[in-house]
């Protein structure tokens, strides 16, 4: 990736590495990039999660907006599916979500969308960084009556929620569902989504306070919702990050259904349905072997990507499928969306259960899991530099491999929005597997630490 924007936009810590100064840059910057030249005025909608910071940056990145001539309309809290589907619905030229998504609070982030709705490709995100960085171009800053404005902000929630509830078959009377929002932007609009689809609705972790989102909660942190559904008897739960863009779930038991079970329940119901294009799934390297079979066996394809939901979108329409997603919770229906919206997953989930009168755990046992370790080393940028060249860690890795060979995976990476290297290992004995994976992270902690 570039020199500002990792897998899913630009991340740092908030105020140290993402500054106002930055982020004022970066709006002038889009706004010349991603508007019509001959457009005096065009519009950018401004959307936020909970932190602390969003307040400050948001401002920051209307002033460099106002500054050459944007008209901004600041959406207030909302989650990052809902300002791509509004800049269509509102005839937007661009939007942009501030959210650092299932990081802690002191980090944040910009993700942009153009009018379209999707995040943008490299080759735009290389034009606004050459702005930033390089000063490639200069911006043309109007006086008087052609600099920006604020415009005022529609009834956004009302909105989005009627976009999601437009999606979902059946409604969900009579089911009882525990709901982690991560105190995050899913706790502007869960609630409502889920308790007008006729839910019974138990909310988690929908009180935020600026710090304290995915604090031990949301979809990074499952285990307060698996208790809570089973020590309240719900027949599902649903976790969110902290813009909203990811989900998983947990059964009715209170277990775990990662995203390779998501997914597995999903397609098998719009294959049977007819609405599984081509009968493909677009999945990523981190994908369970245990899907990419359960696929084989039902006559679906698999198609693996890189890690990252942006290619994952980018492979769905270049070969024209229309359901992917990721083992972490990021689910794309592009039917009805142009990026992972995980309130729609979930709704699409809960509305197959409904539908069904399934449980939840009878769905996930049609799909079995090959055992899979992934471990995490926190290194500097320095340091993921230094993991492509590293003989000692490439050895590691190359022998990691051929102990495997067929048996199963290692796949060895840099995180795209963390300052992480990441270690997975696949295979059919979970023990040795795990001995792998340390192996490999010890060497990485010698040489890359």
């Amino acid at each position: 990736m570039g020199r500002l924007f990792g897998t899913d936009g630009v991340r740092g810590i908030a105020n140290s590495e993402l500054t106002c100064e930055l982020a004022m840059k970066i709006g002038r910057a889009a706004a010349m990039v991603l508007t019509d030249e001959d457009r005096l005025h065009p519009k950018i909608l401004i959307g936020k999660d909970t932190r602390l910071s969003s307040d400050m940056l948001e401002s920051a990145l209307t002033a460099g907006l106002c500054s050459v001539g944007a008209n901004v309309v600041q959406l207030g809290v909302v989650p990052t599916p809902a300002v791509a589907f509004l800049v269509g619905k509102y005839k937007a030229d661009a939007g942009i979500m501030i959210s650092a998504s299932h990081n802690p609070c002191e980090f944040n982030g910009i993700k942009i969308f153009s009018g379209d709705g999707y995040k943008l490709p490299d080759a735009l995100e290389e034009r606004i960084e050459s702005i930033v960085l390089d000063e490639a171009l200069t911006p043309s800053c109007p006086t008087g009556g052609n600099v920006g404005k604020v415009l005022p902000t529609p009834n956004v929630v009302r909105d989005y929620v009627d976009h999601i509830k437009s999606t979902v078959l059946y409604s969900l009377d009579g089911m009882e569902i525990a709901i982690d929002c991560a105190n995050g932007s899913a706790s502007r609009t869960a609630e409502l989504l889920f308790t007008e689809l006729g839910a019974k609705c138990h909310i988690l972790h929908a009180e935020p306070n600026g710090v304290n989102i995915n604090d031990n909660c949301g979809s990074t942190h499952m285990e307060p919702l698996m208790e809570y559904v089973r020590e309240h008897h719900c027949d599902a739960g649903v976790a969110f990050d902290g813009d909203a863009d990811r989900c998983l779930a947990v059964d009715e038991n209170g277990n775990l259904v990662d995203g390779d079970f998501f997914m597995a329940i999903c397609a098998m119901d719009m294959k049977s349905r007819g609405k599984l294009a081509k009968n493909a799934v677009v999945g990523t390297i981190m994908t369970n072997m245990g899907f990419a079979k359960f696929c084989e066996a039902h006559g679906m394809d698999f198609v693996a990507t890189k890690v990252g939901d942006r290619y994952v979108l980018e492979e769905m329409l270049l070969q024209g499928y229309n359901f992917g997603g990721e083992q972490s919770g990021h689910f794309i229906f592009l039917d009805f969306a142009t990026t992972g919206d995980g309130q729609m997953s979930a709704c699409q989930l809960m509305s197959i259960l409904r539908r069904r009168e399934a449980k939840l755990s009878d769905l996930a046992s049609a799909m079995s899991r090959y055992p899979q370790v992934l471990l995490n080393l926190q290194v500097s940028n320095e340091g993921k530099l230094r993991f492509y060249t590293d003989t000692k860690v490439r050895q590691a890795v190359d022998n990691a491999k051929k102990t495997l060979g067929s048996r199963g995976r290692v796949v060895v990476r840099p995180s795209g929005t963390e300052p992480l290297l990441r270690v997975m290992v696949e295979g059919e004995d979970e023990d040795e597997i795990r001995a792998i994976a340390e192996g490999v992270v010890e060497v990485m902690r010698q040489e890359l630490s």
